[in-house]
């Protein structure tokens, strides 16, 4: 169908003359996530990296006939980016991404920096190139080496949305304002993922779930001295404590509620054992453990499930507690303590919310006065079945690409547009994969895209759209959506 060597060629240097350089701007940006910046119209940034990829894209999109770029912009919504490439056939192809960024971090390395991109062996360090800024260049890059060898692929719609880090709200406005120019296409490719290891194809097979929320325990309105108050007044952070335990076996790291776990698919288990026999230590090993820290438990496969299929509780932030270098003799009044729940990829978020929200309120210690509050949260994903034709072109890509057999692991994050795009199209077939392997460290200090891996997801991408258009055993059935008049 075509040459990978050329393929190689031409993707190899589109992402060294081309695609490298954007992508250092873009990390310069400062384009935090909306749950981030509360005032992200203002400052700007968004806006300049939309205009950064924009200006990049346009060009290369002015090179296939008939091909439109458009950034769309609904009223009080982050921007998307909206480019159609048509192409040959009745099926349509969506390529996704997102253009938001975690904040900042702390923990970056002398010299390095969220905003500082870094080049260095062969990994670009810097917010948000890996999570999730190369997907655009990668999307069109990978048309543009089919069209470099006249390679015919179904109609492509790259969708690139702003609000992805912030539970993509803002997302479902889009889908339904965009709905008759995106149609109904039978292959969604999700650039957005990780990678258990950087030497081949590694493709997604469910995502977690999540829900973010504060758990305030207040027993005072106002502190009173330590030695006054001590013996009398219960401490809050001992009661929020207890609450938690409630939830999590804090032995074990355990989630105790029963009704917060699923049944792990038997194809689910087998993925997650051979995905750890692949990755052997590296399934723990990856982390930045510190000091002699050992993981959650010993056998491989379930490290696996435990990150992918089983529910989790992360306290990622706390007020009320003074900073110890000016913390005084006083009994503080309140905790509040930020949650991360990771739920099973097939659990009901809302009804697991509701639960975890009636465990924690429900009958205080000593009747304190204790709230509840989460500001975002949802489902999770299961991939459907591979159609015959997906599951030989994944095997070929990832040979092609990388030499190596393609593995299938789910992943242990959430990307909110697989939920909506699965409840909408039951029949689409997926492809969700990434760069975010080993110490990239996506949201946390010194993320970095592995530049080499990018390449390689692209060549892969570009073998999976040329195949989707010569299959055979699925049925063509996704028309081509009318332009709106504009």
């Amino acid at each position: 169908m075509f040459d990978p060597q050329r393929l190689k060629k031409h993707v190899d240097g589109n992402w060294d003359d081309a695609i490298v350089p954007s992508l250092v701007d873009y990390i310069k940006i400062p384009n935090k996530s909306p749950a981030y910046d509360a005032e992200w119209e203002k400052h700007g940034y968004m806006d300049d990296a939309v205009r950064l990829m924009e200006a990049w894209a346009r060009s290369r999109v002015s090179s296939f006939p008939g091909a439109t770029l458009e950034v769309v912009k609904l009223k009080g919504r982050t921007p998307v980016i909206f480019i159609e490439v048509p192409g040959q056939g009745e099926d349509t192809v969506l390529l996704y991404g997102h253009l938001d960024k975690q904040p900042e971090m702390k923990g970056w390395w002398e010299g390095f920096g969220p905003w500082t991109p870094v080049i260095k062996d062969q990994k670009l360090y810097g917010r948000g190139g890996a999570d999730d800024g190369y997907a655009m260049y990668g999307s069109l890059a990978a048309l543009q080496a089919l069209k470099d060898q006249g390679v015919p692929h179904a109609r492509c719609v790259i969708l690139i949305e702003a609000c992805e880090e912030s539970g993509s709200y803002d997302l479902p406005f889009y889908i339904d304002h965009l709905a008759e120019r995106i149609g109904k296409p039978s292959l969604v490719v999700c650039l957005d993922s990780g990678c258990g290891n950087y030497d081949q194809l590694w493709l997604t097979t469910s995502l977690r779930g999540n829900g973010v929320g504060t758990m305030t325990v207040k027993v005072l309105t106002e502190g009173v001295h330590s030695g006054d108050a001590s013996g009398i007044v219960p401490s809050s952070f001992r009661i929020a404590r207890q609450l938690l335990s409630r939830i999590e076996d804090e032995a074990t790291g355990k989630i105790l509620p029963k009704d917060l776990y699923v049944k792990v698919p038997a194809q689910r288990i087998a993925q997650a054992k051979k995905s750890a026999k692949v990755l052997g230590p590296e399934v723990f090993a990856k982390m930045p453990f510190a000091g002699g820290t050992l993981p959650m438990a010993k056998q491989l496969s379930e490290l696996v499930l435990n990150r992918t299929w089983r529910p989790t509780l992360s306290i990622i932030g706390a007020d009320g507690l003074t900073p110890s270098a000016n913390a005084g003799n006083v009994l503080l009044p309140y905790t509040t303590l930020k949650l991360s729940f990771r739920w099973p990829p097939t659990l009901d978020a809302k009804k697991a919310i509701a639960r975890v929200t009636e465990i924690l309120t429900k009958k205080p210690p000593y009747n304190a006065e204790v709230s509840v509050e989460f500001d975002r949260g949802g489902a999770g994903w299961n991939a459907p079945a591979l159609a015959p034709w997906l599951e030989k072109s994944v095997a070929k890509a990832s040979q092609m690409a990388f030499g190596k057999p393609v593995v299938y692991m789910g992943e242990g994050g959430t990307i909110p547009f697989m939920g909506m795009l699965g409840e909408k199209f039951p029949e689409t077939q997926f492809v969700i994969t990434g760069v975010l392997g080993p110490h990239s460290n996506a949201h946390g200090p010194n993320e970095f895209l592995h530049i080499p891996t990018g390449k390689k997801v692209t060549m892969a991408i570009a073998q999976i759209v040329a195949d989707h258009f010569v299959r055979g055993d699925t049925k063509k059935s996704a028309r081509k959506a009318p332009r709106k008049k504009k």
